[in-house]
């Protein structure tokens, strides 16, 4: 399946908020065959489709969680701060990339073993006591690496087909938006579908989002949609998101922390979704999405597909919500 290699590709990337230069150099690299590409001020990669008014802003972010390095302590070992929502339950005891401006170095988060534990503790550490361990014994070691403040570490990504039916990686959340987005560029300027858009349509991949939605801020400075649309992950299972299940279809995210988006415009997506015989579910979340920065202009609302374990190295989808969600959103595009 294409679109699953496509998001193996771009899943592997390291990019956190802020640092998203290698996701949208590959981003590129797949859109030049197929239209032009801008850049706006704060780095978001924007294509533009049809003519006329502004009829809908699709949104994915290319950004991830991670690690930023703040310093070098005198043993060798690197400090750092989280960027984006990070449990801190899942620093301990992990393998890290770090990346420097000459590349990237292997690094572990230590773990005290069991057989050091006097105290018998099993709290959860907190970040700010952990650093990373590059291998180095001292200050200078570490900076001959290669490494200094304001470089930055992502978990090591692993990327897993499970039974043939799921994918699990690091930063899912949000490249399957993104591979989405293309996917729809993609068949639009090779389809022939252009002349068929009821208007101008705006497709941006954002920066920034997992740190306060900074690219989509920017963006709605720029564009004034009768519809914003972001295509974000749906995190799932349990009680707060209901019956949403992986595997079920994309998901119309109703309500999350950030808004309660559009009725009427989640209904027009499902009767769309209905008529092309394509499985929707419509759920609450929480978090925030890019498309509740357009909330004081637009019609807002989110497309999904669930995610089991978001935020985690392991963050798991099915591959039939990926294909399905690339098929809706191009008919939301001709047909909105």
């Amino acid at each position: 399946m294409e679109l699953v290699n496509k998001l193996k590709e771009l899943a592997s990337i390291p990019g956190i908020s802020g640092y998203e230069d290698q996701v949208k150099e590959k981003l590129r690299e797949w859109l030049k065959p197929y239209t032009d590409v801008k850049e706006d001020r704060i780095g978001n990669l924007i294509v533009e489709a049809g003519s006329g008014d502004e009829r809908i802003v699709f949104m994915a972010h290319v950004d991830e969680i991670g690690l930023l390095i703040t310093g070098i302590t005198p043993d060798g070992k690197l400090t750092f701060r989280k960027i984006g929502g990070i449990d801190d339950r899942l620093l301990y005891g992990r393998h890290v990339d770090v990346i420097t401006e000459n590349g990237k170095i292997d690094g572990v988060i230590g773990a005290i073993p069991p057989h050091l534990n006097i105290e018998g503790r099993s709290d959860t550490v907190p970040w700010h006591q952990l650093t990373i361990d590059i291998g180095a014994e001292n200050r200078n070691e570490a900076a001959d690496l290669g490494v200094k403040a304001l470089d930055f570490a992502v978990f090591k990504k692993h990327f897993s087909i499970l039974n043939g039916r799921y994918v699990s990686c690091r930063s899912l959340d949000d490249r399957f938006g993104a591979v989405v987005l293309f996917e729809v560029i993609r068949r639009i300027f090779t389809e022939n579908l252009e002349p068929g858009l009821n208007g101008k349509i705006v497709f941006a991949f954002t920066v920034q989002e997992e740190n306060g939605l900074k690219g989509a801020r920017f963006l709605a400075n720029s564009y004034s949609p009768d519809y914003a649309i972001a295509i974000d992950s749906f995190g799932c299972c349990n009680l707060l998101t209901g019956d949403v299940r992986p595997g079920q279809g994309p998901v119309i995210r109703a309500v999350d922390n950030s808004a309660i988006y559009s009725r009427k415009l989640a209904l027009r997506v499902r009767d769309i979704a209905t008529k092309a015989d394509i499985p929707v579910q419509v759920g609450t979340t929480g978090g925030g999405t890019d498309s509740s920065a357009f909330e004081h202009k637009s019609e807002i609302l989110t497309l999904s597909a669930p995610i089991k374990y978001l935020h985690s190295e392991v963050e798991m989808m099915n591959l039939k919500d990926i294909e399905a969600l690339a098929n809706l959103l191009t008919l939301v595009a001709l047909k909105l």
